[in-house]
């Protein structure tokens, strides 16, 4: 059993690491073998796609139980914030990592392959009078891909970034609503946000079909359209995620959890889909208008 005191906590042992441990490797092994042909891969992947599923479900049913029954103490909500953030940092650097990619090739790599600076040599030995402009010749030299069309940004974009920005009022609302006790407040405030989520999913998979259908716009159009997918599929990834927790938190507001003192649970949702919402507007600004 865990055991809580004014100054620390002991959680208990569970076997749901393990668990997820044993999921994460038959789902990651399977993909590996798919894509090199095999015809266990497909099993492999759902073997651990099922036991990844059993032990979020297991796992967070403890920890509310736990939550709710009141066993954590202070040091325990101070260790989840702190655990929350960290999190939320690694996400940070994560998108880092693609941004930092989308300025190498539009500030850096494409004025080199125009002959500026060290280019010089590459422009006038590989590509001989290759002007390339962002992001409509952004295919390379080889044209690579083809030729494809572009998503304007005052269409779906700035749809999706209304919806987005929206969504975070509402969910600022529901965190109003909890701190003064009006349940009622907060169950119609994470309602308009889940929502809100699965409107702005379906207006990206809308998108999607366009770019593919109509525009030759793929993840094989070039550098522009490896880091276009690569930014927003993994944000609409998020967005999926962040919708699934809102609708948890959602669910648990329903049967009377959470008070006006303890409710981190819903601060770290909250959190998390601010952090896209902030994602969305960069992606917007960098990727979409400029």
């Amino acid at each position: 059993m865990a055991h809580a005191s004014s100054d620390y906590y002991v959680p208990h042992g569970t076997h749901w690491p393990i668990l997820g441990s044993i999921g994460l490797f038959f789902l990651l092994g399977g993909f590996a073998l798919s894509l090199n042909g095999s015809s266990i891969g497909s099993t492999s992947m759902i073997i651990g796609a099922v036991a990844l599923v059993i032990m979020l479900f297991g796992w967070f049913g403890t920890v509310i139980k736990e939550s709710e029954s009141g066993t954590f103490n202070e040091q325990v909500d101070r260790s989840y914030r702190w655990g929350m953030s960290w999190f939320i940092f690694s996400e940070v650097m994560f998108f880092a990592c693609f941004f930092g990619a989308l300025f190498y090739a539009r500030q850096l790599d494409l004025a080199w392959l125009n002959g500026e600076g060290i280019g010089a040599i590459t422009n006038s030995i590989l590509y001989q009078g290759y002007e390339g402009i962002w992001p409509s010749d952004a295919n390379g030299p080889g044209n690579i891909g083809g030729d494809y069309g572009l998503i304007g940004a005052w269409g779906v974009p700035a749809l999706n970034t209304l919806i987005l920005l929206s969504s975070g009022v509402t969910v600022t609302w529901a965190h109003w609503g909890i701190k003064e006790n009006k349940r009622g407040q907060l169950i119609l405030g994470l309602f308009a946000t889940v929502a809100l989520g699965i409107l702005f999913l379906y207006f990206q998979a809308h998108e999607y079909g366009q770019a593919y259908t109509e525009l030759n716009l793929t993840l094989g159009s070039g550098i522009y359209g490896s880091t276009f997918f690569m930014l927003t599929g993994f944000h609409g990834l998020h967005v999926t995620l962040g919708t699934l927790m809102l609708i948890i938190i959602l669910f648990r507001s329903i049967k009377g959890h959470f008070t006006a003192e303890r409710h981190f649970a819903f601060e770290a949702v909250a959190w998390y889909w601010h952090f896209v919402d902030v994602v969305w507007l960069g992606l917007f600004i960098f990727v979409y208008w400029f």
